[in-house]
């Protein structure tokens, strides 16, 4: 195992400077977690400008999901460059999308035909989806949850509902969006004592005996967005019987499912979509992250059936480009082959090993997760019931001087998201470093 102590200051010379003319030219929109300036990475390891090795549990907000500069990726990646950069999917034909597009209508978790629409980002995918439920149902509304993120853009941010912050300053937003409860069982958001919810969650029951019934006909809803496991909102993993209510209240209105599997899919919770684990078929998927290893790509996929709007209704110019389709097909090869598998297997240890340093710190008031995608929510020391934003991140603070990248999620949650690539040496070392932090920071705090 290596050493997780970094030999200097940090930030060092080299990136304290690219930090101060980054200032100078950079929005202030941006969000910095914390004094990174990245000069290499590899597999699931990167170093900064100044020589400080970290071992990486954030993959670019779960983008690199093969790991850094994968060498099947960066082949294919040059091998394109060498043939064309760049052709406009939208007016001519190219094989490297439409052979993506097969790849993803075969994954894709719905029977039947489907179609593929190519974007650049999540946030892309989404409003695309907005555009096609609006054309296919010629309804007007929408349904999305209290927590949820789905971009930035202006018709994403309309569904988004995670943190005022995102939110404040850029009203009117689409005007036919309800927001409602998404089920939470850990922390119902009705109030509910928590075995009454896991024996009976009502947030579906909320949206059929309450918006449907007091503030828009169900015949008005064009569609409903969820993801299947919150992520921005704080790794919530609703209800069993959350997903498949949804699908079921869909189907007796004529409302389309859609659902955001942005930060979910290609892999990240051991299945190729999370909604597979609930066994529920969408009619509408958005993809982007992790599905092309760190290049800029998204897709909207639909049902066929779904998918009949004519030419000139949608189209992206860089949508598709196709060297990120080529880094996305050999990504997809790379997760068949092995590290789904991987996602899964070193999940649980992950996951067995954050339930261990949990037992010892009663600060840490869940651990959860699915593959790849965990979380440890942090309270209050004294009070671990209430969540405590600034201890979690002074956490991942004192997480990354030693070395590791973590981020937060949620009011208090810390999430473990790195490569599917990751192997149990580096796992254990992140597992080493994350419980020296946390004694760290409950020592500055005198709980100990």
């Amino acid at each position: 195992m290596k050493s997780n102590s970094q030999p200097s200051k940090i930030p060092g010379p080299l990136a304290s400077e690219f930090i101060r003319r980054d200032e100078e030219v950079i929005s202030p929109s941006y969000t910095r977690v914390y004094p990174l300036v990245v000069d290499r990475a590899r597999d699931c390891e990167v170093w900064d400008v100044d020589g400080h090795r970290y071992v990486d549990f954030a993959s670019g907000i779960a983008v690199t999901s093969t790991g850094h500069c994968h060498p099947k990726v960066v082949k294919a990646i040059k091998d394109q460059a060498d043939r064309f950069l760049h052709m406009a999917g939208t007016d001519f034909y190219y094989p490297q999308q439409v052979e993506l597009a097969e790849r993803l209508a075969e994954i894709a978790p719905m029977s039947g035909p489907k179609g593929v629409l190519f974007t650049n980002s999540g946030a892309e995918s989404v409003e695309a989806a907005l555009k096609l439920a609006l054309y296919a149902t010629r309804r007007t509304h929408f349904i999305a949850f209290f927590g949820a993120f789905h971009g930035r853009t202006m018709g994403a941010l309309s569904l988004t509902a995670s943190k005022p912050v995102q939110r404040d300053s850029f009203s009117p937003f689409m005007t036919q969006v309800t927001h409602v409860p998404y089920s939470n069982p850990g922390r119902c958001p009705h109030h509910r004592r928590e075995e009454e919810c896991r024996e009976n969650c009502i947030c579906v029951d909320f949206i059929e005996e309450t918006v449907l019934s007091r503030k828009v006909s169900p015949e008005k809803v064009a569609a409903i967005i969820v993801e299947p496991i919150q992520g921005e909102g704080g790794y919530i993993f609703p209800h069993d019987r959350f997903l498949p209510r949804l699908r079921e209240l869909c189907d007796e209105h004529g409302i389309l499912l859609i659902v955001d599997e942005i930060q979910t899919g290609m892999g990240r919770t051991g299945k190729w979509f999370a909604v597979e684990h609930w066994g529920v078929e969408p009619d509408i998927v958005c993809v982007a992250k992790g599905i092309a290893s760190g290049m800029p790509l998204g897709a909207m996929i639909a049902r066929r059936e779904v998918m009949k709007w004519g030419p000139g209704t949608h189209a992206s110019t860089f949508g598709g480009n196709p060297v990120s389709c080529a880094a996305a097909l050999a990504t997809l090869d790379l997760i068949r082959d092995q590290y789904m598998t991987n996602a899964e297997q070193m999940g649980r240890i992950l996951l067995d090993g954050l339930k261990v340093i949990a037992n010892r710190h009663p600060i840490i008031t869940r651990v959860g997760g699915r593959g790849l995608m965990i979380v440890a929510d942090i309270g209050a020391v004294g009070d671990p019931r209430q969540p405590d934003h600034d201890l979690r991140d002074e956490i991942v603070e004192r997480a990354f001087h030693k070395g590791m990248l973590l981020l937060g999620c949620g009011a208090n949650g810390i999430r473990f998201i790195p490569p599917l690539s990751i192997t149990q040496e580096l796992v254990e070392e992140g597992l080493e470093i994350f419980e020296s932090a946390l004694s760290e920071a409950e020592q500055a705090l005198g709980a100990v």
